[in-house]
């Protein structure tokens, strides 16, 4: 698909607040204009999430059809295999992977296509960044049973959109390996997480991941948060119970 113009698309000045996002949240994009994909995956990046990227319908489709993804920015004119296809397949083979859909049509037949073929919500291009950051994070929440972008546990609190902690009201200051770990555990309180899946979380595709680094994250995060927080399920991962 040509190239859109992709309004408030700064990366590095203040258009963009960083580490705003879903802290923890991996997300693939799947766009074949080279710019925007850039552009894409520089502010979800810069906003806390791990990104992965493909360039046609065929490699987003086996990405998405592999890889544990908590979103996906999807382009509608992909070449190889186009994204209503791609979408129509992932929900075929049960996928409930929440999808945001790119797409420089602006009829209304061809929004009803999307969202009928399984997509969660669109934006027409050319589009605000921030609109698209909002969205996912939208998006994240509500997959994750979430009403507002502050999670609680205990004295524990996160606030998603700021990516800040405190416990009893004060601030904690964290690691961004460390905020991540401790989003995704909030995010799915009372469930057990293994250390695979966490680190398939923390890290993009093309990192050299090691499970092994978890525990020493974990660690880390046990001393600034209030004891037992984290919770060691022997055998199976980690947990935060639910209040």
């Amino acid at each position: 698909m040509s190239a859109c113009v992709c309004l408030g698309q700064r990366i590095r000045g203040k258009d963009l607040p960083a580490a705003t996002g879903d802290l923890s949240m991996r997300i693939l994009v799947v766009e074949d204009d080279t710019n925007l994909n850039r552009q894409l995956k520089d502010a979800l990046t810069e906003a806390g999430y791990v990104v992965d990227v493909a360039f046609d319908g065929e490699e987003g489709h086996f990405l998405g059809d592999t890889e544990p993804y908590d979103a996906v920015v999807l382009d509608i004119g992909l070449p190889q295999m186009d994204g209503l296809s791609v979408l129509e397949e992932w929900r075929r083979a049960g996928k409930k992977t929440p999808v945001l859909l790119l797409t420089a049509r602006d009829r209304w037949s061809d929004k009803v296509q999307g969202i009928d073929a399984g997509a969660d919500d669109y934006v027409a291009k050319p589009f605000h960044m921030e609109e698209v950051l909002a969205r996912v994070r939208a998006l994240v929440r509500r997959a994750a049973g979430q009403a507002s972008n502050e999670i609680s546990a205990g004295s524990v609190r996160l606030d998603v959109k700021a990516g800040k902690v405190t416990v009893d009201g004060h601030a904690v200051k964290l690691t961004s390996h460390e905020l991540r770990l401790l989003s995704y555990l909030m995010h799915h309180k009372g469930k057990v997480i293994s250390r695979t899946e966490l680190t398939e979380h923390l890290y993009d595709q093309d990192f050299d991941r090691d499970s092994n680094t978890i525990e020493v994250f974990v660690g880390r995060l046990r001393k600034k948060l209030p004891e037992d927080c984290i919770q060691t399920v022997r055998g199976l991962g980690y947990q935060i119970a639910e209040d």
